[in-house]
Protein backbone atom coordinates (compact mmCIF):
# COMPACT_ATOMS: atom_id res chain seq x y z
CA UNK A 1 0.00 0.00 0.00
CA UNK A 2 2.92 2.35 0.61
CA UNK A 3 3.75 2.18 -3.13
CA UNK A 4 0.20 3.29 -3.93
CA UNK A 5 0.15 6.14 -1.46
CA UNK A 6 3.39 7.46 -2.93
CA UNK A 7 1.64 7.97 -6.28
CA UNK A 8 -0.49 10.73 -4.82
CA UNK A 9 2.61 12.55 -3.58
CA UNK A 10 4.24 12.87 -7.00
CA UNK A 11 3.13 16.42 -7.66
CA UNK A 12 3.15 18.09 -4.29
CA UNK A 13 6.12 20.29 -5.23
CA UNK A 14 4.94 21.09 -8.75
CA UNK A 15 1.97 23.43 -8.43
CA UNK A 16 -0.21 25.05 -5.81
CA UNK A 17 -3.59 23.66 -7.03
CA UNK A 18 -2.18 20.14 -7.14
CA UNK A 19 -0.73 20.48 -3.65
CA UNK A 20 -4.04 21.89 -2.40
CA UNK A 21 -5.97 18.96 -3.89
CA UNK A 22 -3.43 16.55 -2.41
CA UNK A 23 -3.82 18.10 1.02
CA UNK A 24 -7.60 18.17 0.64
CA UNK A 25 -7.69 14.46 -0.18
CA UNK A 26 -5.97 13.46 3.05
CA UNK A 27 -7.80 16.04 5.16
CA UNK A 28 -11.21 14.82 3.95
CA UNK A 29 -10.14 11.18 4.38
CA UNK A 30 -9.03 11.83 7.97
CA UNK A 31 -12.17 13.88 8.66
CA UNK A 32 -14.43 11.15 7.33
CA UNK A 33 -12.80 8.48 9.47
CA UNK A 34 -12.80 10.74 12.54
CA UNK A 35 -16.50 11.51 12.14
CA UNK A 36 -17.27 7.84 11.60
CA UNK A 37 -15.30 6.31 14.47
CA UNK A 38 -14.55 9.06 17.00
CA UNK A 39 -17.82 10.99 16.76
CA UNK A 40 -19.83 7.81 15.96
CA UNK A 41 -21.61 9.44 13.02
CA UNK A 42 -21.61 6.58 10.55
CA UNK A 43 -23.69 8.19 7.79
CA UNK A 44 -21.91 11.56 7.92
CA UNK A 45 -18.55 9.81 7.83
CA UNK A 46 -19.52 7.82 4.75
CA UNK A 47 -20.71 10.97 2.97
CA UNK A 48 -17.32 12.59 3.56
CA UNK A 49 -15.45 9.51 2.34
CA UNK A 50 -17.58 9.16 -0.79
CA UNK A 51 -16.94 12.82 -1.60
CA UNK A 52 -13.21 12.23 -2.11
CA UNK A 53 -13.42 11.93 -5.93
CA UNK A 54 -15.06 15.36 -6.02
CA UNK A 55 -11.77 16.92 -4.91
CA UNK A 56 -9.93 15.61 -7.95
CA UNK A 57 -12.92 16.39 -10.18
CA UNK A 58 -12.79 20.01 -9.02
CA UNK A 59 -9.04 20.08 -9.67
CA UNK A 60 -9.61 18.69 -13.16
CA UNK A 61 -12.34 21.24 -13.84
CA UNK A 62 -10.08 24.08 -12.73
CA UNK A 63 -7.35 22.64 -14.96
CA UNK A 64 -9.64 22.56 -18.01
CA UNK A 65 -10.82 26.12 -17.38
CA UNK A 66 -7.23 27.27 -16.97
CA UNK A 67 -6.22 25.68 -20.27
CA UNK A 68 -9.32 27.02 -22.03
CA UNK A 69 -8.22 30.52 -21.06
CA UNK A 70 -4.89 30.02 -22.79
CA UNK A 71 -2.67 28.86 -19.94
CA UNK A 72 0.48 27.02 -21.00
CA UNK A 73 0.11 23.30 -20.14
CA UNK A 74 2.39 22.22 -17.31
CA UNK A 75 3.15 19.21 -15.18
CA UNK A 76 0.40 20.31 -12.79
CA UNK A 77 -2.19 20.07 -15.56
CA UNK A 78 -1.03 16.57 -16.44
CA UNK A 79 -1.07 15.43 -12.83
CA UNK A 80 -4.68 16.56 -12.44
CA UNK A 81 -5.72 13.81 -14.88
CA UNK A 82 -3.54 11.23 -13.14
CA UNK A 83 -4.95 12.20 -9.75
CA UNK A 84 -8.49 11.64 -11.01
CA UNK A 85 -7.60 8.24 -12.47
CA UNK A 86 -5.89 7.19 -9.25
CA UNK A 87 -8.77 8.28 -7.02
CA UNK A 88 -11.45 6.56 -9.10
CA UNK A 89 -9.48 3.32 -9.52
CA UNK A 90 -7.74 3.10 -6.14
CA UNK A 91 -10.09 5.15 -3.98
CA UNK A 92 -11.98 2.20 -2.50
CA UNK A 93 -8.74 0.33 -1.75
CA UNK A 94 -7.12 3.33 -0.06
CA UNK A 95 -10.27 4.05 1.99
CA UNK A 96 -10.56 0.40 3.07
CA UNK A 97 -6.86 0.36 4.06
CA UNK A 98 -7.21 3.52 6.15
CA UNK A 99 -10.60 2.47 7.53
CA UNK A 100 -9.29 -0.83 8.90
CA UNK A 101 -6.43 0.92 10.69
CA UNK A 102 -8.64 3.68 12.06
CA UNK A 103 -11.18 1.12 13.32
CA UNK A 104 -8.40 -0.83 15.05
CA UNK A 105 -6.96 2.28 16.69
CA UNK A 106 -10.16 4.08 17.74
CA UNK A 107 -13.06 1.61 17.64
CA UNK A 108 -11.64 -1.62 19.05
CA UNK A 109 -11.63 -3.33 15.70
CA UNK A 110 -9.46 -6.32 14.86
CA UNK A 111 -5.84 -5.82 13.82
CA UNK A 112 -5.83 -4.99 10.11
CA UNK A 113 -4.49 -7.86 8.02
CA UNK A 114 -1.48 -7.25 5.85
CA UNK A 115 -1.19 -8.36 2.24
CA UNK A 116 -0.22 -11.97 1.58
CA UNK A 117 3.53 -12.42 1.52
CA UNK A 118 4.18 -15.63 -0.33
CA UNK A 119 3.31 -17.85 -3.25
CA UNK A 120 0.23 -17.69 -5.45
CA UNK A 121 -1.69 -15.56 -2.94
CA UNK A 122 0.90 -12.77 -3.23
CA UNK A 123 0.93 -13.08 -7.03
CA UNK A 124 -2.86 -12.67 -7.12
CA UNK A 125 -2.64 -9.66 -4.80
CA UNK A 126 -0.08 -7.97 -7.05
CA UNK A 127 -2.15 -8.80 -10.15
CA UNK A 128 -5.22 -7.19 -8.57
CA UNK A 129 -3.24 -4.02 -7.83
CA UNK A 130 -2.00 -3.95 -11.42
CA UNK A 131 -5.58 -4.17 -12.68
CA UNK A 132 -6.37 -1.12 -10.56
CA UNK A 133 -3.42 0.67 -12.14
CA UNK A 134 -4.76 -0.35 -15.55
CA UNK A 135 -8.10 1.23 -14.60
CA UNK A 136 -6.40 4.41 -13.42
CA UNK A 137 -4.45 4.72 -16.68
CA UNK A 138 -7.55 3.91 -18.73
CA UNK A 139 -9.23 6.90 -17.09
CA UNK A 140 -6.24 9.27 -17.20
CA UNK A 141 -5.36 8.78 -20.88
CA UNK A 142 -8.67 9.98 -22.39
CA UNK A 143 -8.88 12.76 -19.82
CA UNK A 144 -5.44 13.94 -20.91
CA UNK A 145 -6.56 13.70 -24.53
CA UNK A 146 -9.53 15.89 -23.68
CA UNK A 147 -7.22 18.46 -22.10
CA UNK A 148 -5.12 18.38 -25.28
CA UNK A 149 -8.24 19.20 -27.30
CA UNK A 150 -9.06 22.04 -24.91
CA UNK A 151 -5.54 23.39 -25.41
CA UNK A 152 -5.90 23.22 -29.20
CA UNK A 153 -9.30 24.95 -29.13
CA UNK A 154 -7.87 27.78 -27.03
CA UNK A 155 -5.11 28.37 -29.58
CA UNK A 156 -2.35 27.10 -27.33
CA UNK A 157 1.08 26.28 -28.68
CA UNK A 158 1.82 22.80 -29.99
CA UNK A 159 4.50 22.46 -27.35
CA UNK A 160 1.79 22.58 -24.69
CA UNK A 161 0.08 19.55 -26.18
CA UNK A 162 3.41 17.73 -26.14
CA UNK A 163 3.67 18.36 -22.40
CA UNK A 164 0.35 16.61 -21.86
CA UNK A 165 1.27 13.79 -24.25
CA UNK A 166 4.40 13.38 -22.16
CA UNK A 167 2.15 12.62 -19.18
CA UNK A 168 0.27 10.08 -21.27
CA UNK A 169 3.61 8.41 -21.96
CA UNK A 170 4.53 8.50 -18.26
CA UNK A 171 1.23 6.84 -17.37
CA UNK A 172 1.89 4.05 -19.88
CA UNK A 173 5.44 3.57 -18.59
CA UNK A 174 4.13 3.31 -15.03
CA UNK A 175 1.57 0.74 -16.19
CA UNK A 176 4.26 -1.38 -17.88
CA UNK A 177 6.67 -1.18 -14.95
CA UNK A 178 3.93 -2.10 -12.49
CA UNK A 179 2.93 -4.97 -14.78
CA UNK A 180 6.48 -6.32 -14.83
CA UNK A 181 6.66 -6.12 -11.04
CA UNK A 182 3.35 -7.97 -10.71
CA UNK A 183 4.43 -10.57 -13.25
CA UNK A 184 7.65 -11.21 -11.36
CA UNK A 185 5.63 -12.46 -8.38
CA UNK A 186 3.98 -15.06 -10.61
CA UNK A 187 7.12 -16.11 -12.50
CA UNK A 188 9.37 -16.05 -9.45
CA UNK A 189 6.97 -16.61 -6.53
CA UNK A 190 8.33 -15.65 -3.16
CA UNK A 191 8.56 -18.71 -0.95
CA UNK A 192 7.85 -18.82 2.76
CA UNK A 193 10.97 -19.39 4.86
CA UNK A 194 11.46 -23.02 5.78
CA UNK A 195 11.23 -23.84 9.46
CA UNK A 196 14.19 -25.61 10.94
CA UNK A 197 13.72 -29.34 11.39
CA UNK A 198 13.25 -30.32 14.99
CA UNK A 199 16.06 -32.38 16.38
CA UNK A 200 15.11 -35.87 17.56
Amino acid sequence: MQRLLAVRGLGDHLDVPGAAAETGFWVVLAAGLTVRYVLRRERAGRVLLYSLPLIDLLLLTATAVDLAHGAEPSAGHGLAALYLGFTVAYGHTVIAWADARFAYRFAGGPPPPGPPKYGLARARHEARLWLLTLGAVAIALPVLEGLILVTADSGGADGGAEVLRGWQARALVALVVHGLIALSYAVFPKQAPKTADRAG
